[in-house]
């Protein structure tokens, strides 16, 4: 190998490594994106569960909508994602939706206003977000 090359192949690799520490770096904002995420859906779930309706669910509907806009606007401001986010976004999301309706519509036929369902519901639901931010901010 030429001492060219070599030099080539030294500058190359260091690029490498600066950008993957780039990315690593900059892809820790959605450890924070997850945690909102998750305590977030631990209020709606607790608001719809348990404040009278038609209140709770005009309060948990319009909460959520204000912190899935703000985490919109905040994601997209974004300057990187690691590989494989979105696959991993896609997942916590289904995760969530298939424990909020598993909270929600028992607990809405079942259990309206139950505290015991309601609180341990709403931690079940937070779960994707939080372990998900636990997970990301581990690699």
């Amino acid at each position: 190998m030429s001492e060219y090359a070599a030099k080539d192949a030294a500058a190359a690799l260091a690029r490498a490594q600066e950008l993957s520490s780039t990315v690593r770096a900059g892809a820790k904002w959605y450890v924070r994106y997850q945690v909102v995420y998750g305590c977030a859906a631990a209020v709606v779930v607790l608001a719809i569960g348990l404040l009278s309706r038609p209140y709770g669910v005009a309060i948990g509907v319009g909460f959520w909508g204000v912190v899935v806009a703000g985490l919109s606007v905040y994601s997209a401001r974004q300057r990187v994602a690691r590989r494989g986010f979105g696959r991993w976004h896609a997942s916590m999301i289904i995760a969530w939706g298939l424990l909020y309706a598993a909270v929600l519509v028992p607990g809405s036929i079942w259990f309206p206003g139950v505290v015991a369902w309601w609180v341990p519901g709403a931690v079940v639901v937070a779960l994707p977000g939080l372990i998900g931010g636990y997970l990301e901010a581990r690699r």
